[in-house]
């Protein structure tokens, strides 16, 4: 990972100093769709679905083009997702997001938004939080909001939208 992130006005990245790009390659782990680890912490994430009969899928990601992250000790999961999004919905999906112990969740965020702007540059990314699946239920996403992404709005189904653009990374 030797290029930086940057938004199409050239604006610096999230990460611009050597050390921060050491820190970022030692945060995430590209893998590929299927792998192992990635799916045993996948196994675990609210969004989950799982084959009545008990089957395991192969691949578990979803059509579209994907990165996969883990973290090292393989105790966090970021999943990035372009696809067509059936309530129009525009940019990089984060598809799914699991801590179990990597480290800061807002730190982890913002590393992995570092790695999806190195590959879809200048694109809005954005996620859909179900309020009534997680921890916090007065302010759900809270990490993604600690790590400089805003509220955009909600889904029909009362799925909270949460979005960070290129030019806001200065103020990450």
């Amino acid at each position: 990972m030797t290029s930086q992130p940057s938004d199409p006005a050239g604006n610096s990245g999230v990460f611009s100093s050597p050390r921060q790009m050491a820190l970022l390659d030692a945060t995430w782990l590209r893998v590929r769709d299927g792998n192992d680890s990635a799916r045993s912490i996948f196994d675990n994430h609210y969004s989950r679905r799982r084959y009545l009969d008990g089957r395991r899928r192969l691949l578990f990601v979803g059509p579209g083009e994907k990165l996969v992250l883990i973290t090292p000790d393989a105790l966090g999961l970021f999943i990035w997702l372009k696809f067509y999004s059936m309530d129009h919905q525009e940019g990089v999906n984060c598809a799914a997001f699991r801590n179990e112990g990597a480290g800061r969740s807002s730190d982890l965020i913002r590393a992995a938004v570092a790695i999806a702007w190195e590959k879809w540059p200048g694109e809005r990314l954005y996620t859909y939080v179900n309020p009534r699946k997680v921890r916090h239920k007065r302010d759900p996403g809270r990490c993604f909001l600690r790590a400089g992404w805003r509220e955009y709005g909600w889904t029909k189904k009362k799925l909270r939208i949460l979005e960070i653009r290129p030019q806001w990374a200065t103020a990450m």
